[in-house]
Parts: C-alpha cells; sequence; structure tokens
C-alpha cells in the first residue's frame, strides 16, 4: 500500500486569506492568520495535491502548524518568527477514490491564539492511462495494470531510476524529427524494467490498441514501423570513437539534447536492469538517414542486466551497439527495417541466444562494424538462430571487423548469385571516390582476431557453401539439411512472452 506523501518543498502559489474560525477571537485583535491553502481541489486516485504552501502570521511569534485530514492528526510542522511557510503534499491512495477528504490547518501562536483554513480534496476514480511530458529527474515507478503514454522525448536524467513494473504498456505518440517521440536513460541514470514470461513489458506505438494482459496487438501487423522512436540506454562504458575522444552524442537523438552523450571510463556501468520486453513498430527519422534504433544501447556497461528482449518492425535496426561492455541474453528481432544485430565502435560484451527474423525491408542479418578509434576490443556472438528473406544478406562485416562469431544456424536465404543478396561477406574499405583502398576486415580474419566457428547454414539447391560463406570463412561453415542443424538458438527461452512464439514465427526454426 502506498504512502502518505508529505513533501517539503516550495510552491509558487497564489495565496488566499482565510479567517480564522467562528470561535476564535477576531485575527485583527489575535493578530494571527493563515493563507495560500485552497478551499477545494480535485484529483485521481493516485494523482498528488500539491505542493501547496502555507503562509502563517503571528504578530506575538508563531509557535506551530497543526494538520488534520478527516478529523486525525497528520502531521505538526513547529514554526517560528511572525511569518513562516510550511509546504504541503498528499498523493491519494486507492482507498480515497470516490471520497471528499478533509483537511484542516491550525496556526497557533506564543498566546494559544488560532487559525484554521479548511480544504476538500475530491478523489475521483485511478488513472489507468497516464501521459509522460517531462523528463524523468527523480525515482518513479510506472505500475502494473496501467498504460503510460510518452508525450515527447522523454529522459531520465543522471541520478533518477524509472521503475517499470511488470505488465506494463508505454506508448509513443506519433512525432518525427526533433519531436521523435522516444525513452532514453541518460548517463547517470537507470532503468529498471523487469517483466515477466507470463507479463512482459511492451513498448509500442500510441496508434497500437494492446492493452496490458495481452501480447499480439489486436491492430498492428508486426512489420508496420515507423510510429515512434525507441528505446535508447546510453552509459559511462567506453568505446572506440574517431579521435579518440571518450564521448559522443548518439544517433537519432538531435545534437542539442546532452542527455544524448555516451561514452566514458566506467567498464562495469550499471544502467540499470530490463527483462521480458518487447519493442513494437519503432524508429521514427529524425533526419535524412538518421532513424531510431528498436533498442540503441550506447557505451553501456556491464553492470546492466539486459536479458530476454523482443524488437518488433523497426523502421532502422533491431539492436545497435554503440561501444560499452554490456552483454544481452536471449534476444530477437523480427522485421527490422535496416540490420538486425548492429554493432559498432568496439563493443566488448557478448550476445547469447539470439533469433534473427528478416523481413521484407531487412538489409544485413548481421552488421559487424570495427573500432573507430585506436580502442581495439571485440563482442561475441553466439549461439543463434537467422532466418532469411528474399531480400536480407546474411552478414555484412566491415571497416576492420573483429570479434568471435559462433554456433550461428542460416536458413531461408536466396542465391546469392545476383545483387551479392544471401551471403556473409567481408567488406574491404574505399576511399571517397568508391576506389577500394584495402580490406582490414579480411587482415583481420586471416590474422585470428576476426573469427568464425561452428557455422550452419540450409542452403538454397545448387548453391555452393563457398558462395554463401566468402572470404575463405566457408572453411567455418557446413551446409546442412533443413531441420538438421546442430547449432542455433535455444528457442524455448521465447516460449509465451514474446510476439514472434505467439504469432507462429518460431514453428520453422
Amino acid at each position: 500500500m502506498k504512502k502518505f506523501n508529505y513533501l517539503v518543498m516550495l510552491f509558487s502559489a497564489v495565496l488566499i486569506t482565510f479567517s480564522s474560525c467562528e470561535d476564535d477571537p477576531d485575527p485583527v485583535d489575535n493578530g494571527v492568520t493563515i493563507s495560500g491553502i485552497p478551499a477545494t481541489a480535485t484529483i485521481e486516485a493516485g494523482g498528488t495535491l500539491g505542493p501547496v504552501t502555507a503562509t502563517a502570521t503571528a504578530l506575538d511569534g508563531l509557535v506551530s502548524l497543526a494538520i488534520t485530514k478527516d478529523g486525525a492528526a497528520l502531521a505538526t510542522v513547529p514554526l517560528t518568527g511572525t511569518t513562516a511557510t510550511a509546504p504541503f503534499s498528499y498523493t491519494a491512495v486507492a482507498a480515497d477514490a470516490g471520497k471528499n477528504i478533509v483537511f484542516e490547518f491550525t496556526v497557533t501562536d506564543t498566546d494559544g491564539d488560532q487559525a484554521k483554513a479548511t480544504h476538500v480534496l475530491t478523489v475521483g476514480a485511478e488513472a489507468t492511462t497516464i501521459r509522460v511530458t517531462n523528463n524523468i529527474t527523480a525515482d518513479q515507478t510506472w505500475e502494473t495494470g496501467k498504460t503510460y503514454i510518452l508525450g515527447g522525448r522523454i529522459t531520465v536524467t543522471s541520478g533518477a531510476t524509472l521503475t517499470i513494473q511488470e505488465g506494463v504498456v508505454v506508448k509513443g505518440e506519433a512525432g518525427t524529427g526533433a519531436n521523435a517521440t522516444a525513452l532514453i536513460i541518460a548517463r547517470g541514470g537507470k532503468l529498471n524494467a523487469n517483466g515477466t514470461a507470463t507479463a512482459p513489458i511492451i513498448f509500442t506505438s500510441i496508434a497500437d490498441e494492446i492493452a496490458p494482459g495481452q501480447i499480439a496487438s489486436p491492430n498492428l501487423d508486426p512489420e508496420i514501423s515507423g510510429l515512434w522512436g525507441g528505446v535508447l540506454i546510453l552509459g559511462r562504458a567506453p568505446g572506440s570513437f574517431a579521435g579518440d575522444v571518450t564521448e559522443i552524442q548518439i544517433e537519432g537523438i538531435p545534437p542539442s539534447d546532452t542527455n544524448g552523450l555516451y561514452g566514458g571510463n566506467v567498464p562495469d556501468d550499471n544502467s540499470g536492469s530490463i527483462k521480458f520486453i518487447s519493442i513494437r513498430h519503432g524508429g521514427a527519422n529524425i533526419g535524412e538517414g538518421n532513424e531510431i534504433n528498436g533498442l540503441t544501447l550506447g557505451g553501456v556497461g556491464s553492470g546492466t542486466v539486459i536479458e530476454n528482449v523482443e524488437v518488433i518492425g523497426n523502421q532502422d535496426d533491431g539492436i545497435e551497439w554503440f561501444g560499452g561492455t554490456v552483454d544481452v541474453t536471449n534476444a530477437i528481432v523480427w522485421n527490422s527495417g535496416d540490420d538486425a544485430m548492429d554493432t559498432d565502435q568496439a563493443w566488448a560484451g557478448t550476445l547469447d541466444n539470439f533469433i534473427v527474423i528478416a523481413g521484407g525491408e531487412t538489409d544485413h542479418a548481421l552488421e559487424i562494424d570495427g573500432p573507430e578509434g585506436s580502442l581495439n576490443a571485440a563482442h561475441t556472438l553466439r549461439n543463434g538462430s537467422v532466418k532469411g528473406s528474399s531480400v536480407a544478406e546474411l552478414g555484412d562485416f566491415r571497416a576492420g571487423a573483429r570479434g568471435t562469431f559462433e554456433n550461428i544456424y542460416f536458413f531461408n536465404f536466396p542465391s546469392p548469385a545476383t545483387g551479392g543478396r544471401g551471403d556473409l561477406s567481408l567488406s574491404g574499405e574505399v576511399d571517397s571516390n568508391g576506389n577500394p583502398i584495402g580490406n582490414k576486415s579480411l587482415d583481420n580474419f586471416n590474422n585470428g582476431i576476426l573469427v568464425f566457428s561452428n557455422l550452419e547454414a540450409t542452403l538454397v539447391e545448387g548453391v555452393m557453401l563457398t558462395a554463401v560463406f566468402r572470404n575463405g570463412t566457408s572453411a567455418h561453415a557446413t551446409a546442412v539439411a533443413a531441420g538438421a542443424n546442430t547449432v542455433g538458438a535455444d528457442l524455448t527461452a521465447f516460449e509465451g512472452w514474446s510476439w514472434s512464439a505467439v504469432a507462429g514465427e518460431l514453428a520453422d526454426f
């Protein structure tokens, strides 16, 4: 049960003077007054009155302000001097719904003279849909059974923690450019969004008619994208940035918003914990070629827990890592508009147990970029199952890609005979005129810095393994019949809570 909330805060309110009660001496005679308490107010259960500020005066000197609720004592505030203020607020609990609560404020002076003011608070039904329009600057909890609407780019600022309870639905309003809605966890802020296998937390668009307790959207198809922004978690862990700077602005957030900075020198930085969440229909465009990923992880440290995450129908990448050291376990991306899993700037964590379901606009299942500065950390992707589409490519390893990629199964990709689609390649670099200038990824592969192990694929009939796994990577791959794979994801981790599983998308894995 919630506790009453008495805040000692300043509040700039219009002061309203109340006369003392009828049995008291005239305030002109005893010199005691109280002002600043409105006569009435109306809030919803769970809402907060105030803070309002009571201003007390007494020519003989003040002693106290006593506050009662429906005749029962709530608090007594000591006062001194001839003029003093005392802030007051009250958060209504569920039991207050439908009631008129009477608060009485009594000021007493050194002679025992008093002045009183009465406030009647009408409490309505508890709101189940809450629109959020301001940054979260103090600890806050979003409660089970409720839907929260993001009315803009909402940031959990440094020092604040947003707790989202199981089963909550968060919906982003429509918006593009600087008005794209998103939830940002700034450096020093925390997100504790821990759903469960029976009650995941769902981030989606306001156009989605989904309600708490549902898994599948009742009205939006899973390929619909770009209706809002996404979720961005930013931390103080290191990354490999051009010029070896220690911090940089995350893509998708305007440079004018310094809450978009990420990076630092704290490898074990803790941005909170997210478990059993599904992020849908995001990726709003804030500028040409600058969309928001479903889940963006910028400089997120290893102290952060990320498990059981689903991204569906995002206009840009599904999950993208920019440096950092965080590990991710049990991740699924379905219908990404660009790349499903994208790594950059020497992310140094591990993605373990993942699924990619490519859609009609998916570019690469995996896009792996190398470091941009002198930091040469590497990451690991292991135990994955990747289902292709008619347009998707298995993977592109570019710009000095490094790391370990093991126990991954690929299937349902087209023949790579035309257009370079349906293959896994190590891309070389080009100059501004498009002329080749080397291939650092191939060099890293030949030098054991980029490692492939236990790759399996079900190929289109007549397609050679070397045509799919290029640049010599075929030495670490095996062609298998459909359903005969010995590596890949553990599908049971996604059952029940993910829309992908509920929709039957995992049936042919």
